[in-house]
């Protein structure tokens, strides 16, 4: 595609063009072709077994005003719903120019919860409803990609088209609450209830908290170990001991929340999940020195020797 010129030199160009409207093309005046842009989503050339890195061919300049989506290989597994945890593989190419923005192929699968908050949004929308060992292509237009900010660290720009070739390799549902056993709490913790709408409530006892790291379960759960580094997904609430002020609750938002546990995402305190099981329940009762330090958190009304109480469901880890 051409570069626009500069606009003092641009101005002149529009006042004869606008003079010559409705006039045909001067003898001898040289045709400038305008380049066309490629939507056909049959256009986009892929080959390779599912299953193996795909080869991706791209006409450029390719722009859709829509999301689109075309099936490669149809797969046998079952049919993938909304706010499930899905594993792909996939490449990622720009529209504008053909080149390859990101590959999962380089690395390892990823896995994600179907929400539009973790992943793109065309991304999200096309998968919900594809079968696992699906192969399919998809072009995305800004406002179901990256928008009008891009992606300027992968050379997106606000208007480009972002392709991507997706290899679904599993699906599955994620748990809405925790589910097991219930386990007695040692004497002297919050108490946990659940208010009306079934989301646990912290009561603090009269004593003042303990000084160190406490990971007490409250529902043992029956799924995988949560691993340091692993991917995480909880349901929580957070109270402020002294006071039991709640100041951060994931069950207000519209999705749970999804970390890397372990490797100073979150407050080392969280690190008490690790070892513990998916569907299970847990109280954490963290310290100044495991939670926000001696600074704490003023504008979430925690002081520096406020002592934090979370009670996590564990719905999720990959």
């Amino acid at each position: 595609m051409r570069t626009a010129r500069p606009l003092a030199r641009l101005a002149p160009a529009l006042t004869v063009a606008a003079l010559l409207a409705g006039c045909t093309t001067l003898p001898g005046s040289p045709v400038i072709p305008t380049p066309s842009i490629a939507s056909d989503p049959t256009a986009i050339a892929v080959s390779g077994a599912a299953g193996r890195q795909p080869t991706v061919s791209v006409p450029v300049p390719y722009g859709v005003d829509r999301t689109t989506k075309r099936v490669i290989t149809t797969g046998t597994g079952a049919a993938v719903t909304a706010k499930q945890r899905v594993t792909i593989q996939y490449v990622g190419i720009n529209g504008a120019d053909g080149k390859t923005f990101a590959s999962s192929w380089t690395k390892r699968p990823i896995s994600f919860l179907l929400t539009d908050t973790t992943a793109v949004k065309g991304l999200v929308g096309v998968l919900v409803g594809s079968h696992v060992g699906d192969r399919f292509v998809v072009a995305i237009p800004p406002t179901d990609g990256y928008g009008l900010d891009g992606r300027p660290a992968a050379g997106i720009g606000p208007t480009d088209t972002i392709v991507m070739v997706v290899d679904v390799l599993a699906a599955r549902s994620v748990l809405t609450a925790a589910t097991g056993a219930a386990v007695p709490s040692k004497p002297g913790l919050p108490t946990v209830t659940l208010d009306s709408a079934h989301h646990p409530r912290i009561t603090l006892p009269a004593a003042g908290p303990p000084a160190g790291l406490v990971t007490q379960p409250l529902i043992m759960g029956s799924g995988d170990r949560v691993a340091k580094g692993a991917q995480v997904t909880v349901q929580y609430t957070g109270v402020v001991w002294p006071g039991g002020a709640v100041f951060d609750s994931s069950w207000n938002k519209p999705t749970p929340s999804t970390f890397t546990i372990g490797t100073g995402q979150v407050l080392s305190g969280w690190d008490g999940l690790v070892g513990q099981t998916v569907g299970s329940r847990v109280l954490l009762v963290i310290p100044p020195d495991s939670g926000f330090g001696a600074e704490g958190k003023p504008q979430w009304g925690i002081k520096g020797t406020d002592t934090l109480v979370f009670v996590v469901d564990i719905l999720d880890t990959a």
